[in-house]
């Protein structure tokens, strides 16, 4: 089992109220949580002590856009000290504002790369989120991904692997490429013959495509990730399939 198993909040956001989120997933044996743009970052120092309830933390979270790493450091920095954040991600670029160019993905690698040298003087660590658009190659055969690290050579690298491999990508390439920017890993699980209208096309981890023996293995030998987080982007019923998933990963 990883030494860290952890759950995105995103997944439960539809199941509120937070306090029987977080007492399931006690129950369930989570220990850290991934936090993400919800309505708790209103009130840090109220849901931190919702979490040390019941002896949980959250060392890492998900805000967006990077325009609120740009330009509303103060309150990034008074949201990580009051939740004890040591690690931020940022996870998306709308559809609109995409360009499939490497120099528009190699200058949205050096805002991300400002804004970790910035918040590595604070005390935390940044990195980037992917999904699958990031791995569409452009006219020069590049990838997205691949403009983005050049540009930033700060940049730590959050790996949501069920994204990866909806990508058609092979993740082992990527963490043994990679291995030195990844601190954190989404463990995500797309069906082998999912309905992306039921579910988001995700299922229980270790029922789809995902080779995850071989990838824990494969992050423990090239990579520096310390954060293995179970993510559902849409759940029917988050309890069971965490519950689940988690069984899974612990065997491994």
């Amino acid at each position: 089992m990883p030494k860290r198993l952890s759950f995105q909040l995103y997944s439960a956001r539809n199941f509120e109220p937070w306090e029987d989120v977080i007492a399931t997933l006690a129950r369930i044996g989570f220990k850290e949580v991934e936090g993400f743009g919800g309505s708790f970052l209103n009130d840090p120092v109220k849901f931190q002590a919702l979490l040390q309830g019941y002896g949980m933390t959250m060392p890492t979270t998900h805000l967006f856009p990077l325009a609120t790493f740009e330009r509303e450091l103060k309150k990034v920095v008074h949201i990580g000290r009051n939740l004890g954040i040591k690690h931020f991600y940022c996870p998306f670029v709308l559809p609109e504002e995409r360009k499939p160019t490497p120099g528009y993905w190699r200058g949205y690698g050096k805002r991300l790369g400002a804004v970790a040298k910035v918040l590595r003087e604070e005390g935390f660590g940044f990195g980037w989120h992917n999904h699958d658009f990031e791995f569409h190659k452009m006219k020069d055969g590049s990838f997205p991904i691949e403009r983005i690290f050049e540009g930033a050579p700060l940049l730590d690298w959050e790996m949501d692997i069920g994204w990866l491999i909806h990508a058609r990508q092979n993740p082992l390439t990527w963490i043994k490429a990679h291995g030195a920017r990844i601190t954190a890993v989404h463990i995500k699980e797309f069906a082998t013959k999912g309905d992306m209208s039921v579910e988001m096309g995700q299922t229980v981890v270790g029922k789809g495509k995902g080779n995850w023996p071989a990838i824990i293995k494969a992050l423990r030998d090239y990579s520096r990730c310390t954060q293995f987080i179970l993510e559902h982007d849409d759940p029917a019923n988050y309890a069971a399939w965490a519950k689940a998933s988690f069984n899974t990963i612990s065997r491994i």
